[in-house]
Formats: C-alpha cells, sequence, structure tokens
C-alpha cells in the first residue's frame, strides 16, 4: 500500500513540477531565449523526476557489492612511462570550472579573482600556465571557463585583459535552474525575470549538457579536439600533464580521473570503487549511516578524487545524445532570503565526477599530492601564499626542502574566515618550511618575519588580543593570553 502511495505522490509532484515549468517558459518574450530556456528547464525535469523516483526508492548502495577497484581501474602515475610528448596537445582542450562566487571567504564576485599570489588571481594563474605550454610547444591549446549567472557578466570584463596572449580563452555558462520549495516542491521563480536568488547555478555535473547545448562541444570537435581536462577553478595544483594525456590516448579510455592518497583530511572525499562490476565514485551520501565510519577508513579506502578529469569530447557527445548520463544527485538544502522572507529551499545538484561510470575504459590515476592544492579557506590561502611555494610560469612548486613530506595542516579560526581579516590579521605571510600543524583562534595579529616550526597553537580568548611581535620564532609552542605590542 505504501509503495502505491509513494507512486502517487511521485505522479502527482511530477505532474505539478511539469505545469509549473509550463507557466515559467510562457513569461519568456524573446523566442531564441524561449527555446533555450524550455531545453533548461526540460534537463531540469528530468533531473526532478529522478529526485522523486530516488527519494521514493532510496539512493544509498548496497555496501556488500561495493569492493575496491582492481589494478587496472587504478593505475599509478609512476608506472606511466616517462617519455612525455608534446604530440598529443593538438588534441588537448582546458576547462576550468569558473561557476563559485567567492562569498564563504567574504568576497564578492567570482571566487576565481581572489588574488592568490604575487598579484595574480585564480585566472591569471590558468592563463599564465596555458601561456606557457603554448609557447614552449608551439601549441594552441585553448582555455575554456565553464560559468554560471552569478560569474559570467565579471567573468567577461576580466578575459578582456588577455587579449593578445597566446592563449585563446572562451566562455560559456552552465545552466540555470529553478530553486524549489522544500515543502511543496513547486519551483520558486514566479516569471524568467524574477531576481537571481530564485535560482541556482546546478553543480559541475552540468558540465556535460552545457558543452553541448552551448555549440562549444562542436565547436572543439571541429578543431580536432578530442580530450578535455577538467579541474576546479581554485586548484593550483592542476596543471596539463602531457604524461596523463598521452597514457589516455595510448590506452584508448574514455575518462580519467586524478586521485590522490587520502589523508585524514580527506575522509570526505569521494572515492573510486568497483560496484556491481563497474568504475564508480562513491560519495558520503551515498553510504548507509551504519558504514559511515568505515568509509571515512583511510585503510579501506585509500585515495580520493581530486576533480582533476580527462574525458573524451566525442564520448560526451554520444552520452549526452543518447540521454545516458545519470549522475547521481545531491540534494542541496538551503534557506534564502526571497522577497523579504527566509525561504527554505531545495537545490538538486549534480558532480561531474559521478558521471564516469558511463563512460568506456574508464578508470583512475594514482598522481602525487601537488597536484591537488585546492584553495577553499583562508587557512588554504596562507598555504599557497607562503615560503613553502613558489611560483613558475603560473604553476606553483613546492620548495624542495619540502619533498616527500605532507604540507602543514592549518586551521585558522573564526577571524580569518573572511580574506579582509586574514589580510590585516597576516599582513606578512610567516616562514612556514619547517611547520606541521598551525592553530590560531581569536583577536591574534602576526608581525613582520615571523617563523612557525613544528606544532604552534594560539589561542585568545574572547576580550583578550595577540600581537605576534616582528622576527619571533615560535617552535612547538602554545601560545595564550594576551599579548599586545606598544608601538613607540
Amino acid at each position: 500500500m505504501a509503495k502505491a502511495f509513494d507512486n502517487t505522490a511521485t505522479t502527482v509532484a511530477a505532474s505539478q513540477m511539469r505545469n509549473s515549468l509550463n507557466a515559467l517558459a510562457d513569461t519568456v518574450t524573446d523566442p531564441e531565449e524561449q527555446q533555450k530556456f524550455e531545453q533548461e528547464m526540460d534537463t531540469f525535469f528530468a533531473l526532478f523526476r529522478r529526485y522523486l523516483t530516488d527519494k521514493a526508492s532510496g539512493s544509498t548502495l548496497d555496501w556488500d557489492k561495493i569492493k575496491s577497484p582492481s589494478p587496472s581501474e587504478v593505475v599509478d602515475y609512476k608506472s606511466l612511462p616517462d617519455d612525455p610528448s608534446s604530440s598529443n596537445l593538438d588534441k588537448l582542450a582546458v576547462l576550468k570550472l569558473n561557476g563559485g562566487l567567492g562569498t564563504s571567504m567574504g568576497c564578492v564576485g567570482p571566487k576565481s579573482v581572489i588574488e592568490v599570489r604575487d598579484g595574480n588571481t585564480f585566472l591569471d594563474l590558468s592563463v599564465r600556465q596555458i601561456e606557457h605550454l603554448n609557447r614552449k610547444y608551439d601549441a594552441d591549446v585553448p582555455l575554456l571557463l565553464m560559468n554560471s549567472f552569478n560569474t559570467d557578466k565579471d567573468t567577461a570584463k576580466i578575459i578582456k585583459k588577455y587579449q593578445g596572449h597566446k592563449v585563446r580563452v572562451r566562455t560559456f555558462n552552465q545552466s540555470r535552474f529553478p530553486r524549489i520549495y522544500r515543502d511543496s516542491l513547486l519551483p520558486v521563480p514566479e516569471s524568467y525575470d524574477d531576481s537571481l536568488e530564485a535560482w541556482y547555478p546546478p553543480g559541475h555535473g552540468d558540465l556535460f549538457e552545457s558543452l553541448v547545448q552551448s555549440g562549444e562541444l562542436d565547436n572543439l570537435l571541429s578543431q580536432g579536439r578530442d580530450v578535455l581536462f577538467v579541474s576546479n577553478g581554485d586548484n593550483l595544483g592542476a596543471t596539463v600533464d602531457t604524461k596523463i594525456l598521452d597514457h589516455m590516448i595510448e590506452t584508448g579510455s574514455e575518462y580519467i580521473m586524478e586521485l590522490t592518497p587520502k589523508t585524514r583530511a580527506d575522509v570526505k572525499g569521494g572515492t573510486l570503487v568497483n560496484y556491481e562490476g563497474q568504475v564508480q565514485l562513491l560519495e558520503i551520501a551515498q553510504v548507509p549511516k551504519e558504514h559511515v565510519e568505515d568509509f571515512k577508513s583511510i585503510k579501506k579506502f585509500k585515495y580520493f578524487n581530486t576533480n582533476n578529469l580527462w574525458i573524451n569530447l566525442k564520448a560526451i557527445k554520444r552520452l549526452v545524445e543518447q540521454n545516458a548520463i545519470e549522475s547521481e544527485i545531491i540534494p542541496n538544502n538551503k534557506t534564502i532570503n526571497y522577497q523579504g522572507s527566509e525561504v527554505n529551499v531545495l537545490q538538486l545538484e549534480t558532480a561531474v565526477g559521478a558521471a564516469i561510470r558511463h563512460f568506456e575504459g574508464a578508470h583512475g590515476v594514482v598522481v602525487p599530492r601537488s597536484r591537488f592544492l585546492p584553495v577553499k579557506t583562508c587557512s588554504d590561502l596562507l598555504l599557497v601564499k607562503s615560503d613553502l611555494f613558489y611560483l613558475e610560469h603560473g604553476a606553483l612548486k613546492l620548495d624542495p626542502v619540502r619533498e616527500g613530506y605532507a604540507n602543514p595542516l592549518i586551521k585558522l579560526g573564526s577571524h580569518f574566515k573572511k580574506v579582509s581579516g586574514f589580510q590585516q590579521r597576516v599582513p606578512h605571510m610567516p616562514k612556514i618550511l619547517e611547520l606541521d600543524h598551525l592553530t590560531i583562534t581569536g583577536n591574534v595579529t602576526l608581525g613582520k618575519n615571523v617563523s612557525l616550526k613544528g606544532t604552534v597553537i594560539i589561542v585568545c580568548n574572547d576580550g583578550q588580543k595577540i600581537d605576534i611581535p616582528n622576527g619571533s620564532i615560535l617552535e612547538n609552542v602554545v601560545v595564550t593570553g594576551n599579548l599586545t605590542i606598544l608601538e613607540h
């Protein structure tokens, strides 16, 4: 009886959503815009129907069917032939996921315009890397940016400065989907022109559809491009590696996911598994509650997904045309301010890595940790700005002194959450070549030429202030209390 009720409820919810989306499409006045919008809403509706079905049937995997990938499904980077050539660069295009805003770090506009190193933004570094590659090998590798409606206008202004550089920068937008009310499961927007709060970009799993619908995929294929190297705009370690490109073309694989060894800091990252005989990305949301600790174990699952992906363009075209890519849905609950009220909404998102199971010959390559250097927080920003790295042709290189060692674990408290607060409190980068662990909480400011070594913990209680003096060397210490430097 319950099953029959579920089916009826699902049918009713789907029918109401379809009617609402048709009504939304009727509010578009421009015929060309209307056609694009209807296409987007069809894609959204397919996602919504899958969400309803998954909700009714449950989307966790059968734990007993999850196996470790075989040696052919996870290959070590060190085993790849060490004679990389540049001959395959004419088959390559590079794509950076550029849809994110810097709001979590207190910034306005695209995250890719945060300054990360020597006056360079994420975007500047990406352009410099491709430019160097093209000059060095006399190649013409294009750089694509997948924007969202949140980042599109600002990015268009920014990329004008790259005209005349030896790199072609092209942009396209991912879809704009309607947020839905959590209780009624109906769309929040009342018309096509409704405020931006009513819409959302549906995660980077939307890459495949958007590449095709924007015309960029056909454009790349017409240039003879076969392989797309995709990475997050904020991963400063994701540079073009011709060894992996050659390996992909030699093996005929349609999809390669770069994995890197898991540390205790990465316990929630998705991992590659064999499920019912095929390679699949396993995310924490798909794990039955009683097995979450097993999932986090670094003994059972040794590697995690860096989201550096190498994907065959013809395979994308084939699968999109067959409507064959059904990536796991990530329901994202949010509270937004819409028309002056707090509203509980749901966003249905997908991840590009989850599509791996649809591609032929898909496998993982275990790469050095240096290829995964994301900047999600100001703690990460301290790491990439520090003397641990130097800049070479737009790529961050680790100081040889640290080769073979894990990067320091840095945890900065809420006073450092926003970039403005971070810059105010750490106006000069400390020396951290010999640092293992740093924790700072409270109202703390670092002076010039500060050296941090071993494990350093600085805790400032509410209402107090700690100024670390210029030239301080802190090694294996805990600093607490109140310390204010008087100006002379």
